[in-house]
């Protein structure tokens, strides 16, 4: 490991015990920043109420912490968007926001489209299907944003038990995402979860990078922090256990393929690879191929759309 990322971690890795939440508190009403907590959502009507139910109640009813919660609904089939506003979410369709740019399938889109109907000076993503959610996943990720003015990004780092075992969750980042960073960015090696979805920012960056609008998005977003603001300004805070719905072995692949196409459009601009995977189910007749595209598709910095530039103008 670089030494440059061993001083990283003594220095840029906390617990959410380091930071109570009445010094979080404190530090939100002494410097005056808001907080936005998005969760992107399709179809977790099973999860997203409760996850929304606990941020309401500890970090706005009990702690006045959290200034608004948002629900982006990328087009559920079931009671998603019911169960989120009946929790006390504010929810807003995907394909409501910014319709001039016609919507594509995928989290990054979500998270990208978010940024036009929040207000928050930091943003806070928070996945929508996590189970026994902790309000400390959100005060413990913002909390360095509020006491750190050098700190911009703050990924939360956890636990992911399997089938009850703990450690053996995130298999796309063990197998695909931390090779990749570690051979090509070895300053990010030291970011446990650097896949996971719950991460704060500061609203200054995310408007200035590109978003790729599916699983690339937590990678390239990373990567593209690294090279705009430097390691100093990136983090990350132990906030316990992640436990969520495990997706099959197939689904998995699928995200690795648009990890890996994230990291090849940022080590190579120019000549690209064949941008899709082939995997094989079993069928009457034997293995059968199943080809899916890999998605490719980056939104520009949110800067760069006018409706955003005239929205804070006003």
């Amino acid at each position: 490991m670089l030494e440059e990322v061993e001083r990283w971690l003594s220095t840029r890795s906390w617990s959410v015990a380091d930071r109570p939440l009445h010094q979080v508190l404190a530090a939100k009403q002494r410097t005056g920043q808001t907080i936005s907590v998005v969760l992107p959502a399709l179809n977790e009507e099973e999860t997203v109420g409760d996850i929304v139910a606990v941020i309401r109640h500890d970090l706005v009813e009990q702690v006045p912490l959290v200034d608004e919660i948002v629900v982006v609904d990328s087009g559920s089939t079931d009671r998603t968007s019911e169960v989120a506003a009946g929790a006390g979410a504010r929810v807003v369709h995907r394909d409501d926001i910014l319709p001039r740019i016609p919507a594509v399938p995928g989290k990054g889109e979500v998270l990208w489209r978010s940024l036009l109907v929040t207000g928050g000076d930091i943003v806070c993503f928070i996945d929508a299907d996590l189970r026994e959610f902790s309000s400390a996943f959100v005060s413990g990720i913002v909390g360095p944003l509020l006491t750190d003015p050098d700190v911009d990004l703050v990924k939360g780092m956890y636990d992911r038990p399997l089938g009850g075992t703990a450690g053996q969750g995130g298999r796309v980042t063990e197998l695909m995402a931390r090779p990749l960073l570690n051979m090509h960015w070895p300053q990010l090696a030291g970011f446990v979860q650097p896949l996971g979805g719950e991460y704060a920012a500061r609203r200054s960056l995310l408007e200035q990078l590109p978003f790729p609008v599916g699983y690339g998005v937590e990678l390239g977003m990373l990567v593209d922090a690294l090279h705009l603001v430097g390691l100093d300004a990136l983090a990350q805070v132990d906030v316990g256990v992640r436990k969520h719905r495990h997706q099959d072995g197939q689904a998995l692949g699928r995200m690795a393929a648009a990890i890996y196409r994230t990291a090849q459009l940022r080590l190579a601009r120019g000549h690209l690879v064949r941008p899709s995977l082939t995997q094989f189910e079993r069928g009457e007749d034997g293995f059968e191929p199943r080809t899916y595209s890999v998605d490719t598709e980056e939104r520009p910095p949110m800067v760069e759309i006018a409706e955003y530039a005239e929205r804070k103008v006003a």
